[in-house]
């Protein structure tokens, strides 16, 4: 049977499968079981950790075998000269590799296909036995066999790309009173191509990775047939031919063909195979085929099923009568091809087919990825407001895309109990944070503020909040998660004052209505000449300071995952720019999708610059001290690795709160978001504060000064990097930022009379 594919909104594809139960009968649909297999990697952990070896011995292992698509422990073996050294020399090794052998490509473990769905022509048990998985029930077969035994798989998708593009339309329409209809779109806009071209991207379907957004800078693509092709070609195995797609179709009076009846098929490709539906077109037009054998051939060609593609390459070339009821094939050479250019052509379609890409899939995400990059173009904030509510869990993915917004000119508003809806909403041209993305706030309480707001008005102060809403829904830990999240600032009222009378108002308000028999009020509810509006503005709130600006955005970053009124790195922006080679967003695309990424993997070199934001010391088992820090930048957070010598060299900046740089190689490992390796560790200055040079003999002569040093510096704290230059060594150490300071007339006494007036500079 033909093999559906089927993409819908995500947040809808339940609705689907309940609606083929209906129309077809829930006793004649089940879901796809799916069996994990034993990868080449998998396979060497499973086995190190079931004979209980220590795991970075089993993990050295693994990481000797290529992350290259198809591979295996064999193969490894064989292109891996370090790994088969292993092998025959070290016992342990080829013991763990031998019964990694044995169990390689078995189950793992059985779970619901994400997609498959079976739908058969009477009950489903009349052709296959059922499992359970928790509340769904599955077949027992997976969908390999469900294929052979003729019987209908369909795969019904969420795709999150379809929900955004609904929204974005639902927000246009409510804002703009325009209804956007893409069923009737050209796909020809030229100031969407000139986006795709500058790779303005991000964001957009299948175009955002920084991979592709490079492929894109090269191609330019002005016309729909360029994002079709780059879709199909962005993937292992065509990407091989990018370089000649690009050159040829910059240049196309180069293209050449290996005989005239290729071009019409090519020429949309400048020459290159890229679609299924080529291959197909080819040996229907060259090799008489007819469109079911072509079909026949493209399945065998990207299964390399090599018995089949012998037997055709013969077909192709010189033709069949037709037996057993086949339709004659006419042949190549029959057909006006030399039997010399036939064998090439077909070599060709041997070694591109079983990476072709099926054209009618690259149109389709290609018309998707044009339609999101419309709306990004002319309906920006609409666009991003609908993109960030669709990743709503991803902390590190909201905080790329509010720098985004931020790029675009688009200002993101806080969380506010009076404002805010679920997802994220256009409020005057603005993007409003929903409160879904609010840490601990669940949708039965969303549902509750909106209707309580509704019905009975907005808030007009926090008591007022508290007694239109439910409390019976509404407990404390969500009140304090939506004041430290900023929801209630359009009060005016500092968050250290909330924080500090929130537990004993909701306690006031609930033992009151308690109290209270229902339909009767207090006497006391409402005081004598003063409104309703006046009495709810009424707080009573002690006198204190607000909490500091660090602590307040410490408190949003708990709260809603990212920065929304500042960042503790945005005056270093430009610096991190200028001397890091990678950020956290570009390295957790590689956790997704390490094949397509050129420029990074494991063990790749690179800098990066953040704030420490967590530590955490281990001692190793001999006695060594190492550490496990969290670095945050711009654009999220990795996990970085500090053995114990480099630990030794820089324990010195290695504390919460600390801008560093850091250079490392990346760890990228199966079922695990990647790490960096650190291998060096230095201070991040911003340049535009003042240098204060400190310049010392040798290291023995810093020992011998830097107690008395650093209390002259501990008087005058401030923003003033502070730089030791030792002058036998010829090196510079920029000391911690804690310790830098306002540099002044005192300052600069003080040091000159303890140090010499020749030995301290301002630059």
């Amino acid at each position: 049977m033909p093999d559906i594919d089927l993409d819908f909104c995500y947040e809808r594809r339940e609705e689907v499968i309940e609606y083929v139960k209906e129309k077809y009968g829930k006793e004649r649909v089940a879901q796809i079981i799916t069996f994990g297999t034993m990868a080449a990697r998998g396979s060497i952990r499973d086995v190190g950790r079931a004979l209980n070896m220590p795991y970075g011995e089993v993990d050295f292992i693994a990481k000797k075998i290529p992350m290259d698509l198809g591979m295996t422990i064999s193969k490894a073996l064989d292109v891996n000269k370090e790994l088969k050294d292993l092998y025959d020399k070290d016992d342990k090794v080829k013991n763990v590799i031998d019964i990694a052998l044995k169990v390689e490509g078995l189950p793992r473990h059985a779970s619901t296909h994400a997609a498959g769905v079976l739908i058969s022509k009477d009950d489903v048990t009349e052709y296959v036995p059922l499992s359970r998985n928790k509340d769904i029930i599955t077949t027992q077969f997976n969908m390999i066999e469900l294929e052979e035994l003729g019987l209908l798989k369909m795969d019904f998708l969420g795709l999150r790309t379809l929900t955004v593009i609904r929204d974005a339309i639902d927000l246009i329409e409510k804002n703009h009173h325009i209804k956007i209809d893409f069923s009737n779109c050209n796909y020809d806009d030229t100031e969407v191509f000139k986006m795709f071209a500058h790779a303005d991207t991000l964001g957009i379907f299948q175009f955002e990775s920084s991979g592709m957004r490079a492929f894109l800078k090269e191609l330019k693509p002005t016309v729909f047939e360029n994002l079709v092709a780059a879709n199909a070609m962005y993937r292992p195995g065509p990407m091989g031919q990018i370089p000649t797609f690009i050159k040829n179709r910059l240049n196309p009076e180069n293209v050449t063909y290996l005989h005239p009846l290729l071009e019409p098929i090519l020429n949309v490709t400048y020459g290159c195979m890229v679609y299924q539906e080529q291959v197909m077109q080819i040996v229907r037009d060259i090799g008489g085929f007819t469109m079911g054998r072509s079909d026949l051939l493209r399945r065998a060609m990207g299964k390399k099923k090599m018995e089949v593609m012998v037997e055709e390459r013969h077909n192709f070339i010189y033709g069949n009568k037709g037996q057993n009821g086949e339709a004659e094939i006419a042949g190549a050479v029959k057909n006006g091809v030399d039997e010399k250019t036939a064998n090439e052509i077909y070599d060709l379609m041997v070694e591109f087919a079983k990476y072709a890409f099926p054209k009618a899939h690259s149109v389709a995400y290609a018309a998707l990825a044009y339609e999101t990059a419309y709306l990004k173009h002319h309906y920006p904030v609409e666009f991003m407001a609908a993109l960030i509510s669709s990743i709503m869990g991803s902390s590190n993915t909201v905080s790329l895309y509010v720098r985004e917004c931020k790029r675009l000119g688009i200002e993101i508003l806080p969380p506010d109990v009076n404002e805010s809806y679920d997802k994220f909403t256009v409020e005057k041209g603005k993007i409003r944070f929903g409160l879904a993305a609010v840490k601990n706030v669940g949708t039965n309480v969303i549902q509750e503020i909106i209707k309580a707001r509704e019905t009975k008005g907005k808030f007009l102060s926090f008591t007022d909040f508290c007694e239109k809403v439910d409390t019976t829904v509404l407990n404390k830990r969500q009140i304090e998660s939506l004041i430290k999240g900023g929801a209630f600032d359009f009060l005016k009222i500092k968050r250290s004052q909330l924080i500090s009378i929130y537990e004993r108002t909701i306690d006031s308000i609930v033992n009151q209505k308690k109290r209270n028999i229902e339909g009767q009020f207090s006497l006391f509810d409402v005081q004598m000449g003063a409104s309703n509006d006046e009495m709810a503005l009424d707080e009573n709130l002690p006198d204190m300071q607000e909490y500091s600006e660090k602590t307040l955005l410490a408190m949003e970053k708990e709260m809603l995952g990212v920065y929304i009124s500042g960042h503790p790195l945005s005056q270093y922006e430009k610096i991190l720019e200028n001397l890091t080679t990678a950020n956290c967003s570009e390295i957790a695309e590689l956790a997704g999708d390490t094949e397509h990424n050129s420029l990074l993997g494991d063990g790749s070199k690179v800098v990066m610059g953040g704030i420490i934001i967590k530590k955490q010391n281990k001692i190793t088992k001999n006695n060594n001290m190492m550490a496990f820090i969290t670095l945050e930048d711009l654009f999220g957070t990795i996990e970085v690795i500090v053995f114990p010598k480099i630990y030794a060299a820089y324990q010195e900046l290695l504390y919460e709160d600390n801008i560093v740089l850091i250079e490392g190689n990346l760890n990228i490992a199966e079922e695990e978001t990647p790490k960096l390796i650190c291998n060096s560790i230095s201070q991040l200055t911003n340049i535009n504060t003042k240098k204060l040079y400190i310049k010392v003999k040798n290291k023995e002569h810093y020992k011998k000064i830097k107690k008395d040093l650093f209390a002259i510096l501990d008087k005058c704290c401030g923003k003033d990097c502070v730089i030791i230059y030792n002058e036998k060594d010829k090196a510079s150490m920029i000391i911690p930022e804690r310790n830098w300071v306002k540099i002044n007339d005192e300052l600069m006494k003080d040091l000159k009379t303890t140090l010499g007036e020749n030995n301290i500079a301002i630059k």
